[in-house]
């Protein structure tokens, strides 16, 4: 992956950096940690403008937020319908799940740009939560900057050892995963516990 990311990134420059940030945070496995420490590296090595690295970036994140936002907006509601009660989601939770984002949506936008996993996942329940575009896009983009940046400028300082950044962001982004599987199994064993004592007094 990194090979491939350096050929796509020396060969394309900040059209690349755009294209891979959008990817990354629309879902797709695009390591935006790697994308954006390379980008920093090779600013300061003279082959691409570090702010014009630092803008591809932060661009590509509001721009693949939003597309994923427009997925959970259009077809949220229709999916969880359909097959939330496989995984014991039911329209009710999305009622709370709206009311939720009414109340603290934006921190919730702003904070889950800066952690690795959670940061792209939350376009999502964002827009099953109705939450306005043009909200989101600005709450996105003030969480979005000091994270591209941060990224490119440990890049550009580190310079040939800008793979160190990827890795302290790979243990971070196992110890988010491994929070949010946690989360995810209790929120399914509170459900089966819901579920059998409804049965038990049916």
């Amino acid at each position: 992956m990194q090979a491939f990311i350096n050929h796509i990134v020396s060969t394309y420059g900040l059209l690349a950096i755009l294209v891979l940030m959008t990817l990354e945070s629309a879902l797709v496995p695009v390591p935006s940690e790697l994308v954006m420490s390379l980008a920093g590296f090779f600013a300061a090595t003279g082959r691409m403008s570090l702010l014009g690295a630092m803008l591809a970036g932060v661009v590509g994140n509001v721009v693949g937020s939003v597309l994923l936002w427009v997925i959970g907006r259009t077809g949220g509601r229709a999916l969880v319908e359909r097959f939330g009660r496989y995984v014991f989601l039911k329209p009710r939770d999305l009622d709370r799940a709206e009311r939720w984002f009414a109340r603290r949506g934006e921190a919730a936008v702003v904070v889950s740009r800066l952690l690795p996993v959670v940061r792209s996942v939350i376009s999502l329940p964002a827009g099953v939560a109705e939450m306005p575009v043009g909200k989101f896009s600005l709450y996105t983009l003030v969480g979005s900057i000091p994270f591209v940046v941060g990224l490119t400028l440990a890049g550009y300082w580190l310079g040939g050892n800008y793979s160190i950044v990827v890795n302290i962001f790979q243990q971070i982004g196992y110890l988010a995963a491994a929070v949010v599987i946690a989360l995810l199994a209790g929120f399914v064993v509170v459900r089966l516990r819901q579920r059998r004592r409804l049965v038990g007094l049916e």
